[in-house]
């Protein structure tokens, strides 16, 4: 038994898209200024774009438990978009979306989705999917401020 979670998420930030894109990109550094990742390691390496990478990822929330798993880059265009493949304790896609607006902002959007496969998640699923769509919204918001801040830019939306 596994549970389904889809989530959207969608940051605006005061900043040139090359830059923005950099930091998206070195998933291994998300730990410098993105609360909740404990770390981020390369398992393998993938080609020019990054396309095959396999990096391990551990993320800490604010509910007291962790969740592990592999992320393998599965596309890449360049200054636009990465997709990866999850699996471990999460199996599913996610897509990093980046767009340079008009006025000199970038769009990121993040949309996961995924199904969970640790035990005791989906057998608390009735009762705390609430509770964990919350603390997945909080993890993103920690992200959007904390890239905001290592870039130095105001961020103009996060939701």
């Amino acid at each position: 038994m596994t549970e389904d979670y889809e989530f959207v998420t969608v940051w605006r930030f005061d900043a040139p898209l090359e830059k923005v894109w950099a930091q998206i990109k070195d998933s291994e550094k998300w730990s410098d200024w993105w609360k909740g990742v404990l770390k981020v390691e390369k398992l393998k390496d993938g080609d020019a774009l990054g396309i095959g990478a396999v990096h391990r990822s551990t993320w800490k929330s604010a509910l007291p438990y962790k969740l592990i798993f592999d992320s393998e880059t599965v596309r890449v265009e360049e200054l636009k978009l990465i997709e990866v493949r999850a699996f471990g304790e999460l199996d599913g896609r996610g897509l990093w979306t980046l767009t340079s607006e008009n006025d000199g902002a970038t769009r990121v959007q993040y949309d996961w989705r995924v199904k969970t496969t640790k035990r005791w998640m989906n057998f608390l699923a009735p009762i705390a999917k609430p509770f964990f769509r919350w603390n997945h919204d909080r993890i993103m918001n920690r992200g959007g401020e904390g890239l905001a801040k290592k870039l130095g830019c105001k961020l103009l939306e996060s939701k």
